[in-house]
């Protein structure tokens, strides 16, 4: 009688996987929804660092870490700083004339005339908490964790454009095919749960420019990848099980098709066998984990209402509270990306529209970590891809593109709370004290993390690559 290893062996000679895909009877996620983890042995496996089926093990950083987890919630399409985060008396004293010529020398647009006339902010600006932080009238919830955030004003980036400077902020490179932070993140730590992705992708509003290079693994392996959820429905595609579907005959297909791939990794040791052998795992464990998780009927209502949360509604305050519930089970890294930022035009229209739908629960994000603890080791960053300029675009109401001076904010996670670091000229043109470039803020969210950015590399085509491609430093200067 022959030996299951022999059995293997041989199925693995005869037949080809394309035709087991095609004739057993069970597509691709059918398969992937087995019972495979049943055998506790392949559940611990995914923990045992050792074996080169499980690159999502957790491990080490290179020194201890200030955060364990990220929560980035991507503004895509660049708000406003000048009428959020970065009030300029002399822009609104000055509005509706030209700017200083020597503002402008080898200044770049995307759109406009540069030599437009400047507009102040039509928002009214005010002091917020003990730190006395500046911040636009559109943001009073945001207003009230004031003290626990930490506002760069002068962040610059390279790219003027939304695509590449989404890619830019997101991989550290203008060029598509490099990892996004996520994936970096997940390279590097692992993750602590076993039956969720460890790097989770929620959307609202508007598709981003950058498309899925703002959380693709790029030349990592793809075990890295960021997995998006849907807002509706399954949260992934195929996650349910077909009706009339025979779980023996679901069992007894994915054990053999995983011994073909250990077979395989085995003998060619291709990391995308084991991401495939991941990916069938954790297919099978979110069918379980995956609708619980996004069951917010168990939420008592102060939550939901913190965050103004309707459960039935998906959007950017359920994607908040998602993140939130996310991090609590382990996941590593979470990013949020809205895209609705893009005010070329309407800009007093869609600024109040934007800051409604993400204010409240941006900052209920924030008391919520905080009230469970978790804010002290989860990082939150929140966001766009460059600002806007203090000239007009579209007669009287709207921005272009900008990208020498602009605003994020951060919290928790080893992050100085309640202060802004660095600052821009009167217009809110050029960061002139303090600038802190894309690969600089890579650094420091790496640091924080408790990697020295140039040491964490992935050697590909020949060279050692990095988030932060050849330079980049700590913002010392906003370490707790």
């Amino acid at each position: 009688m022959k030996q299951p290893s022999e059995i293997v062996v041989e199925t693995h000679r005869l037949a080809s996987r394309r035709w087991f895909l095609r004739d057993c009877g069970l597509g691709l996620g059918s398969i992937a929804l087995t019972a495979l983890l049943n055998r506790p042995s392949a559940h611990a496996a995914l923990f045992d660092r050792s074996s080169p089926a499980a690159p999502l093990a957790p491990q080490p950083p290179h020194f201890a870490p200030k955060a364990k987890r990220v929560i980035y919630i991507f503004q895509a399409g660049a708000p406003s700083h000048l009428d959020l985060f970065d009030y300029k008396p002399e822009l609104t004293k000055r509005s509706g004339q030209l700017p200083p010529a020597e503002l402008l020398k080898d200044y770049r647009a995307a759109f406009i005339n540069p030599n437009s006339a400047l507009l102040g902010s039509k928002f009214k600006f005010q002091r917020h908490g003990r730190s006395g932080l500046e911040l636009s009238e559109l943001l009073p919830h945001t207003a009230s964790v004031a003290d626990d955030l930490c506002v760069i004003r002068s962040m610059q980036t390279d790219a003027v454009n939304h695509a590449p400077a989404q890619i830019l902020m997101n991989t550290g490179s203008q060029l598509f095919g490099r990892p996004s932070l996520g994936a970096w993140t997940l390279y590097g730590l692992g993750t602590e749960n076993a039956d969720l992705p460890g790097y989770v992708v929620l959307s609202s509003a508007n598709g981003t420019s950058g498309g899925a290079s703002n959380w693709g693994s790029g030349f990592l392996p793809t075990v890295y990848n960021g997995i998006p959820f849907r807002g509706t429905g399954d949260p992934v595609l195929y996650l349910s099980n077909p009706r009339g579907f025979d779980p023996e005959t679901q069992r007894a297909s994915l054990d053999t098709l995983r011994q073909l791939n250990e077979l395989n990794l085995a003998e060619l040791g291709d990391p995308e066998t084991a991401a495939r052998i991941q990916a069938y795992e954790m297919a099978y464990k979110m069918q379980s984990s995956a609708p619980e998780l996004m069951d917010l009927s168990h939420e008592p209502k102060s939550i939901l209402d913190l965050y103004g949360v309707d459960p039935a509604k998906p959007g950017f305050a359920r994607n908040c509270l998602l993140a939130r519930r996310l991090v609590e089970r382990g996941v590593r890294f979470v990013q949020l990306f809205h895209e609705a930022w893009d005010q070329h035009s309407d800009l007093k229209k869609g600024l109040t529209n934007n800051c409604r739908d993400t204010d409240q629960a941006s900052a209920g994000l924030i008391k919520d970590l905080k009230a469970r603890g978790l804010l002290e080791d989860t990082l939150v960053i929140w966001g766009g891809e460059f600002g806007r300029t203090p000239m007009v675009q579209g007669g009287d109401d709207g921005r272009d593109h900008h990208n020498r001076g602009f605003s994020i904010w951060l919290a928790g996670g080893g992050v100085r709370p309640g202060i802004s670091f660095g600052a821009t000229d009167d217009f809110g043109f050029n960061a002139v004290e303090n600038p802190v470039h894309v690969h600089d803020l890579q650094a420091t969210l790496l640091h924080l993390l408790g990697f020295d950015h140039t040491r964490l590399t992935y050697r590909s085509q020949g060279r050692d690559f990095r988030l932060t491609d050849v330079h980049g430093k700590t913002v010392t200067g906003i370490l707790a």
